[in-house]
């Protein structure tokens, strides 16, 4: 087309990134080319240990002495250290002895096996008292427990979220991977990581710490450019339940993988779970899979069809994307801070009105997306290679093409209200656009980094034992009992509920009171929504 979208000067390119390009370029063909076939014939969710460690990435991008300076790398660093692929034990860390967690074989079905945690006495003891310090609002109970047990999970979280809240970076991954060490020290014999076939359910409460410390561990990881170690801790997650999700890592893997320049495992997801997963459904999908289409077609050491069937796909995928979010455009063009071309701004298809018009739901995807993935676009051979097909789709509109009127219907009818799965990762990413376009019922309820929105369907083994024991400065509401409410799916009504709600809003007056320090109020939005499913 005529015009170039003219970029405005943007100097904040993430340096390391394009650090990585350069080591990348002179290293030739990248890993994945070479090991290409090999990798196709495995399980689209193989997880491999070596991938897991985030020294081995650094390593290539780096080389061994830059990571591991003088050291000799065989080095043990504690003679009775057990030894893990999560994470690497610290010599900071106090001792380690068993905390109380154990892991339990539920049951085999069609060659998959479903394990669970279990909290012996002793651990749940420590965990009311975990609930007694996140009561008392003062973030040095948890401290105080912390020295007693150094291994207690939901305490590490909790710590971490406070250190991130106070800016300490180090403190709040270090808790994380105490977290996750404690967790893999109470692995049962056979459950594997690399397997993908071990299952764990969300709905068991003593199963939520591995999914979340998985999840805060990965995003450290990204923060710390290691992109493809990540990723692999991205896949984990996914594995351990896959048709549920339940922190919706779908809605992130698909920007690791272009992080990490994973191009065709991208693209092998797309294709292998489409047809029964709907991902087109999900803008993040429906956008970065025709872009890393576009970076396979950017590849000079693949074959002329090869490149040929990426360029033609990219084209294809790319225009259905931009006809059925046409909301992602001005966004993701302001983000980039690219000016787009008099045509484009003046029609109404691309305009104001795809913002407005858009479900609630909807929009907490496009922002996420935007606001998580715009730096990958800001390339400017990406940005003439959309420009292109922004205006081929331009065209389409123009001459009525009956694809645009279906995909607005389609629009319409399937965004009305979110699956909590995603209320649950949009909390989790932290991203500013998508928590403000939050629904108010799930922004007016405490959200604790322990366990934010439980699922509806817990399956609880155990309650904390009543106490009508109350402090003098306790709220007075707090000794009435909270009417219960049986008609609300999934909830037990009785004393545990009643108590659990007492908890929840003093939790939430700590974390105010903690977010106050940093002066951050929370967003608020006014969309009423339900809970529901994509159709």
């Amino acid at each position: 087309s005529g015009s170039r979208w003219a970029g405005k000067e943007d100097n904040d390119l993430e340096d390391i990134d394009s650090l990585l390009e350069k080591i990348e370029d002179t290293s030739g063909l990248s890993q994945q080319t070479q090991s290409g076939i090999i990798a196709d014939s495995r399980p689209l969710l193989y997880v491999e240990h070596r991938n897991l460690n985030p020294e081995n990435e650094l390593k290539r991008y780096f080389g061994a002495r830059a990571v591991l300076g003088d050291q000799r790398p065989r080095q043990r660093q504690r003679q009775y250290v057990r030894s893990t692929w999560l994470t690497a034990p610290k010599n900071t860390w106090p001792r380690y002895s068993k905390t109380g967690i154990a892991m339990q074989l539920v049951d085999t079905r069609r060659g998959v096996q479903h394990f669970t945690f279990e909290h012996h006495r002793e651990y749940q003891q420590v965990q009311f008292k975990f609930l007694d310090a996140v009561e008392s609002m003062d973030p040095n109970n948890i401290v105080l427990l912390l020295q007693m047990n150094p291994y207690h999970v939901d305490s590490l979280l909790q710590l971490s979220d406070v250190c991130r809240m106070q800016e300490d970076q180090e403190m709040a991954r270090d808790l994380i991977e105490r977290a996750l060490y404690s967790l893999e020290c109470a692995f049962h014999p056979v459950f594997s990581l690399t397997s993908g076939t071990c299952r764990l359910d969300y709905r068991r409460p003593e199963n939520r710490a591995f999914f979340l410390a998985l999840f805060k561990h990965l995003m450290f990881l990204e923060k710390r450019g290691c992109p493809r170690t990540a990723l692999e801790f991205c896949k984990l997650i996914l594995s351990l339940d896959p048709e549920n999700d339940p922190l919706c890592v779908l809605l992130l893997i698909d920007f690791l993988s272009l992080r990490a320049r994973e191009y065709t495992f991208l693209t092998r997801i797309f294709q292998e779970w489409e047809s029964h997963r709907n991902l087109s459904q999900l803008p993040n999908f429906a956008f970065s899979v025709p872009l890393a289409y576009f970076f396979l077609s950017q590849q000079e050491e693949r074959s002329e069809l090869e490149i040929s069937q990426a360029r033609e796909r990219a084209a294809r995928l790319i225009q259905l994307a931009l006809i059925m979010f046409p909301s992602v455009l001005m966004p993701l063009l302001d983000r980039c801070s690219v000016q787009p071309d008099a045509r484009v701004t003046s029609h109404p298809f691309f305009g104001l009105n795809a913002q407005i018009s858009q479900p609630p739901a909807l929009n907490q995807l496009t922002s996420l997306y935007v606001g998580r993935t715009h730096s990958l676009w800001k390339d400017p051979a990406v940005m003439a290679w959309l420009e292109t097909h922004v205006h081929e789709v331009l065209r389409m509109v123009d001459a009525r093409d009956p694809l645009v009127e279906d995909s607005e219907h389609k629009r319409k009818m399937r965004y009305q209200s979110a699956p909590r799965n995603i209320y649950r990762h949009v909390i989790l990413s932290e991203m500013k656009e998508a928590t403000a376009a939050l629904p108010l019922e799930v922004t007016s309820q405490p959200v604790m980094g322990f366990d934010p929105l439980p699922p509806l369907d817990s399956i609880i083994s155990y309650t904390r034992p009543e106490r009508y024991f109350l402090h003098p400065w306790f709220p007075r509401w707090h000794s009435r009992r909270v009417p219960s409410t049986p008609s609300a799916p999934g909830l037990e009504a009785g004393a545990g509920q009643d108590l659990n709600q007492g908890v929840n809003r003093l939790m939430a007056a700590m974390r105010d009171m903690l977010a106050n320090i940093q002066f951050q109020e929370p967003p608020r939005d006014d969309n009423p929504e339900g809970d529901g499913d994509w159709d």
